[in-house]
């Protein structure tokens, strides 16, 4: 059964994708590293608790399928900024990041000042805001 176990875990790990804009924070090498580390021995690893490594790859395996993008679809594909999801994916990469943490820090400051709530009321207020919304 371990085997079984393994190999499953292996052909997710082929078929997750690898995003190079995000290296060392990419899901799909962390991915493959705890697999390396949970099955050290490969075949032969004995799982010490099976129902929480089916539990664990079933969920993997739902988050690789799209499962819950299918299962509640969004209306629209936009956030609040109105970004695209090319636009995140190129603010979310790695050397984007790294561009903004080598800019003015009090530039970046305010940035963070602006769109934060200061006190922590105003966070909960803004919540319930945000979740009180109708949905469309």
């Amino acid at each position: 059964m371990a085997a079984l176990r393994y190999r499953r875990f292996l052909k997710l790990c082929e078929e997750w994708p690898v995003d190079e804009t995000k290296r060392g924070r990419d899901l799909g090498a962390y991915l493959r590293k705890r697999v390396a580390q949970a099955f050290r021995e490969g075949e032969n690893t004995q799982v010490a608790e099976p129902e929480a490594c089916d539990q664990m790859y079933e969920s993997l395996a739902r988050l690789h399928s799209n499962y819950y993008k299918h299962k509640y679809p969004r209306p629209r594909d936009t956030s609040f900024s109105g970004l695209s999801v090319e636009e995140y994916k190129l603010i979310l990469s790695t050397d984007t990041l790294e561009e903004f943490q080598e800019m003015d820090k009090s530039v970046w400051k305010k940035l963070q000042e602006k769109f934060a709530p200061t006190r922590p009321e105003e966070k909960h207020k803004a919540w319930a805001r945000v979740l009180s919304r109708p949905r469309t």
